[in-house]
């Protein structure tokens, strides 16, 4: 079921809500750029019949209302929002890739209301003491968030903002560009993975429906990743689980290692042999561990 959450400032957040509306809840927190669309694969709710699952757009994807501006921590009070409009209380919350930082935020800051919290291929906040942030990671990321420090930092407030509008114009008619203009910096591992009828659906649907209305969302996502997150990964204080390919060059594992030595009790699940898209097989798997831990 779609519905469209009004938030408390007046935006506009596009929602969706599967699977048994007497299950166990479980937000579902999108890659970057992307949707709602784009959270599980077709199937999920068959295999996992206990669960609610609700997904939203963040601000500037598809036709939710732009936040200019936005940080992280924001993304608490929009998840709040959106378990408000479906009757929601309490929820285990779960981010892919640029939605890993998000749900970290929920974790931090809605501790009545978060069960637990996965991170797959997720990165760790830019001011992580110890950590060579850029260490390991594809050029086509290097770029894109050196160019967002620059945005931010004035030493050129526009480039990113006219890069990513230029991109999105060309994917928004045309998803296929995306993957293939990765293509060329996945790992041996991610190839096969994207290549998956089933996945190459979920991110095409995704990806056009991420830019059909404005490059805003992609743009305030890689603004948020490097400035500060507005919330401490040291004071979560419920279970969190960390999934990442020990071959992920887009979201180097090094940044989970770091998450891991950061936030008290949190689980790695550091995995052999897959890279950064080896993430959309893994939420099944996900699910039962913290269905384990009680979530």
């Amino acid at each position: 079921m779609r519905k469209t959450v009004r938030t408390d400032d007046g935006r506009l957040l596009v929602a969706e809500e599967w699977g048994n509306p007497a299950g166990m809840p479980v937000l579902l927190l999108h890659g970057t750029p992307g949707t709602r669309l784009g959270t599980a694969l077709p199937g999920v709710a068959e295999q996992h019949p206990g669960v609610r699952f609700l997904a939203y757009d963040r601000p500037g994807y598809g036709h939710s209302t732009r936040h200019s501006g936005r940080r992280v921590a924001d993304a608490a009070r929009d998840a709040a929002a959106v378990a408000d409009a479906f009757g929601v209380d309490r929820f285990t919350v779960v981010g892919r890739s640029g939605g890993g930082p998000h749900a970290l935020a929920c974790a931090a800051l809605l501790p009545g209301r978060v069960r637990a919290a996965a991170v797959l291929v997720g990165l760790a906040p830019p001011d992580a003491a110890g950590l060579d942030w850029y260490a390991g990671m594809t050029e086509f990321n290097v770029r894109e968030y050196g160019m967002a420090r620059a945005h931010l930092d004035g030493r050129d407030p526009g480039g990113l903002d006219r890069d990513l509008a230029a991109r999105a114009a060309v994917i928004g008619r045309d998803p296929v560009r995306l993957i293939e203009d990765l293509r060329a910096e996945l790992s041996p591992y991610d190839l096969p993975v994207v290549d998956d009828p089933r996945v190459r659906a979920v991110l095409l649907r995704t990806y056009r429906e991420a830019l059909a209305v404005s490059h805003h969302g992609w743009l305030d996502d890689c603004l948020a990743f490097v400035r500060p997150w507005g919330f401490d990964v040291s004071a979560i204080g419920v279970p969190v689980l960390l999934w990442h390919g020990l071959d992920d060059a887009f979201s180097p594992v090094a940044h989970t290692r770091w998450l891991a030595g950061a936030i008290p009790g949190a689980e790695p699940v550091l995995v052999p042999g897959a890279g950064h898209f080896a993430a959309q097989y893994a939420l099944p798997e996900v699910l039962r561990r913290l269905d384990g831990q009680g979530a």
